[in-house]
């Protein structure tokens, strides 16, 4: 099955945008569609869950605890950090990467900082 990919609150709009631009097919809903700005990260984690979306992020600090949590109790379709610091070109390199390259199955309770 096919990666979709479910933006967190904090995750660089351009990324997103620009993401979607060089692959126009690439199921990539913005935190605003889904109803997630102002949830706290278990929330955010159930959401994306629930709609069996990878979740990218910029959350290093807490995403991964909170996902280590809910993963003990509740699968989830993965999480992706995506480092701040890392140029926007590389970020969407990346992702482009994983979701021509892999299957939604792979990564499930996976979590992953990019850059690979």
């Amino acid at each position: 099955m096919t990666i979709r990919f479910q933006a967190d609150a904090d995750l660089n709009l351009i990324i997103l945008l620009a993401t979607i631009r060089r692959e126009p097919r690439i199921d990539f809903l913005t935190a605003e569609a889904a109803g997630l700005t102002g949830l706290k990260d278990p929330e955010v984690l159930t959401i994306a869950a629930r709609e069996g979306r990878v979740l990218v992020s910029h959350d290093q600090k807490t995403m991964p605890r909170h996902f280590a949590e809910f993963i003990a109790h509740t699968p989830s379709p993965g999480l992706l950090i995506v480092s701040q610091h890392l140029p926007v070109a590389t970020a969407i390199a990346d992702l482009l990467l994983i979701w021509f390259t892999t299957e939604a199955e792979e990564w499930i309770n996976q979590i992953r900082f990019l850059p690979l």
